[in-house]
């Protein structure tokens, strides 16, 4: 923290500047794709109203490194892919300037996720407007300090996964070892 205290205080010496997103970058809204067009191990995932991809469809419609949210079904949702795919009409992503990160705004929608999910409108089925999105202050700090906190957050990332691996196989390990040390062959029985 000491670091980003200091670009911090050097960069922003009035403090960080926060804007509306939709003054920031560019919302598009992604394109209806239907069932009978996606396959099961297609080239480009397909999010539509939920992180699991619907699908695999043979176009994209976003590149690579690229946030967005979902704005039906589980409407609040935030990603960030990873490779190109394909932005349903229940999901909305953003084309950051220059001046904004765009990882640095997945991290920033992660906080307000919270948020978001209080804006959802509950319906037949949970809807997040636009206009939600649109207004959402977000802090704007220099790129050099978006930077240095992707690169903290994504070294905590990697290592939240990494525990959670280790968590798992210790789980697999005990109910292995809880079965076949007190089975005392049961099977003879």
């Amino acid at each position: 923290m000491n670091k980003i205290q200091k670009l911090i205080t050097r960069l922003c010496p009035d403090g960080v500047p926060f804007r509306k997103l939709g003054e920031v970058c560019k919302i598009s809204r992604g394109v209806r794709v239907i069932r009978s067009q996606l396959t099961e191990n297609g080239e480009y995932p397909v999010y539509q109203n939920s992180m699991k991809p619907l699908g695999y469809f043979d176009e994209k419609n976003c590149k690579a490194n690229t946030t967005f949210v979902i704005s039906a079904g589980a409407a609040g949702e935030v990603g960030y892919s990873y490779v190109d795919f394909w932005a349903a009409d229940d999901c909305f992503y953003f084309a950051c300037p220059e001046h904004l990160q765009n990882k640095f705004l997945y991290y920033v929608l992660l906080r307000k996720q919270e948020y978001l999910f209080s804006q959802v409108r509950r319906a037949s089925v949970p809807r997040l407007s636009r206009m939600v999105i649109e207004k959402l202050e977000i802090p704007l700090p220099p790129i050099a300090i978006q930077h240095e906190i992707v690169n903290i957050l994504d070294k905590f990332t990697e290592l939240e996964a990494e525990l959670e691996a280790e968590l798992e196989a210790r789980t697999r390990q005990y109910k292995y070892y809880l079965n076949n040390l007190l089975s005392f062959n049961e099977d003879e029985s």
